[in-house]
């Protein structure tokens, strides 16, 4: 069985504006990493996001950005393999026009090790997503940082 999960919101905001909520480091940082973001999620990049309520920055590896449709990347799982090595997981936010006002935003990930550390890991981030785009939501339709305070 693939630990793999896959997560979706509708946002009331055109493709345009909600791909560039997550794909501008100002605005990610305004709602998701509180700590930062170094740089945009452009294709072939290494970015640092970091959260000002967890110690330390986490590299984000851009494998693929398409504009208003893919933001494709990996990070490193929470776990290590069998052998003690660390290893990647993949993540994919895809975005949807549902009409000039009203966007779907899907992020899937995925290629944890099948293991009970694997499945946890899994896990963690299905909800750390979910987290995230119900607080792309409340930021890009509200002005909100519902982030702030939560953790």
């Amino acid at each position: 069985m693939e630990f793999k999960f896959k997560v979706h919101i509708k946002i009331q905001k055109p493709i345009a504006e909600v791909f560039d909520g997550i794909y501008n480091p100002k605005k990610l940082s305004g709602y998701f990493t509180t700590g930062g973001a170094s740089a945009p999620l452009d294709e072939g990049t290494t970015v640092q996001w970091d959260f000002a309520d967890f110690p330390g920055a986490f590299p984000v590896k851009v494998t693929k950005t398409i504009k208003n449709e893919l933001i494709a990347l990996t990070w490193e799982a929470g776990e290590a393999d069998a052998a003690g090595k660390r290893y990647d997981t993949h993540v994919e936010m895809r975005f949807e026009s549902l009409g000039p006002k009203n966007t779907l935003v899907t992020i899937t990930e995925g290629r944890w090790n099948e293991t009970e550390a694997g499945l946890k890991g899994s896990y963690g981030n299905c909800m750390g997503w979910t987290q995230m785009l119900c607080c792309l939501k409340g930021y890009l339709e509200h002005g909100l940082n519902l982030r702030e305070g939560a953790f």
